[in-house]
């Protein structure tokens, strides 16, 4: 039996018996057998765990796990999987800037571009709400730098618009009127690795600036 199916037996076990008072020990010890995991196993470790906190009542341990599992997969050049966790998340907390701005990426990667237009306008409100704006005006211009596609561009531009981000929503409206940026990317392969490869970063340094989600 794998590593991975003897611990989800064991967080089965767990979920069927949650009111016992050892719950929160067990997790704790299930969370520390997924950080030694293999790492091909670790990002479904992760997804896990944060159903078991979600069930459990801790919400922002929860929210913690399942972002390690996006890492996890975006790492593994797995986007799909990635994308449905950060959907997880975005049900679960609608104004999560990070996962928001990851899944706008993550959407550009797969060429999705009505979705990641769509995203980006619910990145910029909550940016703007948890007043990460600074931040997000450079993540927008980033990704309005590198795509080529007229239509994101309108809505990069817009969205720096509402953020205050005057000079860098004039950037954004010149590259849309010129169809794309002098560095967009036209070739569907290194779009989709500089692409992912940003949300990767991303995550990262939204982390690194406090950010939960």
């Amino acid at each position: 039996m794998s590593t991975l199916h003897q611990w989800l037996g064991s967080l089965k076990v767990l979920f069927a018996g949650f009111r016992n008072g050892s719950a929160d020990r067990d997790l704790e010890e299930l969370a520390a057998q997924a950080e030694k995991a293999p790492a091909a196993a670790r990002w479904a470790m992760f997804n896990r765990l944060g159903d078991a906190y979600l069930k459990a009542g801790d919400r922002p341990r929860a929210l913690r796990y399942f972002g390690r599992a996006i890492d996890c997969l975006l790492q593994d050049d797995q986007p799909e999987p990635a994308r449905a966790v950060a959907r997880k998340i975005v049900r679960l907390h609608p104004e999560a800037v990070r996962t928001l701005c990851t899944l706008v990426w993550i959407d550009l990667a797969s060429f999705r571009t009505p979705a990641a237009a769509a995203t980006l306008r619910d990145y910029a409100a909550a940016a703007r709400k948890s007043r990460q704006t600074d931040l997000a005006c450079g993540q927008i211009l980033e990704m309005a730098r590198v795509v080529p596609d007229r239509r994101f561009l309108d809505e990069a531009w817009a969205a720096l618009e509402t953020l205050g981000c005057t000079a860098d929503a004039e950037q954004a409206r010149e590259w849309a009127e010129a169809e794309g940026s002098p560095d967009a990317l036209s070739n569907s392969r290194e779009l989709y690795a500089e692409c992912l490869r940003a949300a990767i970063g991303s995550n990262t340094l939204m982390k690194t600036k406090g950010s939960l989600s």
